[in-house]
């Protein structure tokens, strides 16, 4: 095979290993360097020694994927899947694998509970239960015997079943207090800004150019008191399924804004203000 057959018939198989990827990461960047990596290693491997191509990327970007699972979370780029808030969740859980074929990119939900796996069984599950590979290609993605492959998958289903969801009570009191944030900012009320912060919050900001990092309910309260006009064109969404708020100007998204929330009281906030990240971006 020369190279630009194999070039070919790795573009051919492009699209569902990206699917793979980004179900399993849940970010499209990290997807598309995890098959850019699978291309390279390829590319400096003997083609004509691999018997089944297509078996051989799906291992390597699976495993590329795992190495990136396994990473601390600092070091991987945050998704920043934007979604509207709907005040009430759904009541039934939809079927975990359907969930994922529904969309081209990871809905935040199915991210919240894969999140309660660890790496190996979250390969695992994407890879037999959503996209049914055999576990003869599962243990060689992971690294294990088949029989551990199948238990991974096993131990993974059995751990998303008893995943727990976030009820009516926390979505209104998260809604609640994402717009009693702004009412405060809009209006300079620095002290229901202190009274919504939890002493020893903590806020990261990424400027694209710069970063910031405010220690403590004070500094980021004044911050916030500076934010008015941001605030005043905010609005609340739900950010990787956590509560946030997005200021637009028109239709352009310029800010976003995630809380962490401990005790009713807001414990961390990360902002994105990177024009070059939010480029695109919609809600």
């Amino acid at each position: 095979m020369n190279d630009e057959e194999l070039a070919e018939r790795f573009e051919a198989a492009r699209p569902r290993l990206r699917a793979i990827a980004i179900r399993m990461l849940g970010s499209s960047a990290d997807a598309d360097d995890a098959v850019q990596e699978t291309w390279l290693r390829l590319a400096r491997s003997d083609a004509d020694a691999i018997d089944n191509l297509d078996a051989w990327c799906t291992t390597v970007v699976s495993r590329i994927s795992l190495d990136l699972l396994r990473a601390p979370r600092s070091t991987r780029e945050q998704s920043w899947n934007i979604e509207p808030w709907r005040d009430e969740p759904v009541d039934t859980a939809p079927d975990l694998a359907d969930l994922v074929d529904r969309s081209d990119r990871v809905n935040v939900a199915l991210l919240v509970v894969l999140d309660a796996l660890t790496p190996a069984e979250r390969i695992a599950f994407v890879l037999h239960d959503v996209f049914g590979q055999p576990f003869d290609e599962v243990a060689r993605a992971v690294d294990r015997s088949p029989d551990a492959a199948r238990q991974l998958a096993s131990r993974a289903r059995r751990r998303l079943r008893e995943a727990s969801v976030p009820d009516r009570a926390d979505r209104r009191r998260g809604r609640a207090l994402v717009e009693a944030w702004l009412t405060a900012a809009q209006e300079g009320d620095l002290a229901a800004l202190l009274g919504l912060l939890h002493d020893e919050a903590t806020l990261h900001a990424d400027y694209g150019t710069s970063t910031q990092t405010l220690h403590g309910s004070a500094e980021i309260g004044a911050q916030a008191v500076l934010a008015a006009r941001l605030a005043a064109h905010s609005s609340p969404v739900l950010i990787d399924g956590r509560p946030g708020v997005a200021a637009s100007f028109g239709d352009r998204i310029v800010s976003l804004m995630a809380f962490d929330i401990e005790d009713g009281r807001i414990i961390d906030l990360q902002v994105l203000a990177d024009p070059e990240r939010l480029a695109g971006m919609t809600i």
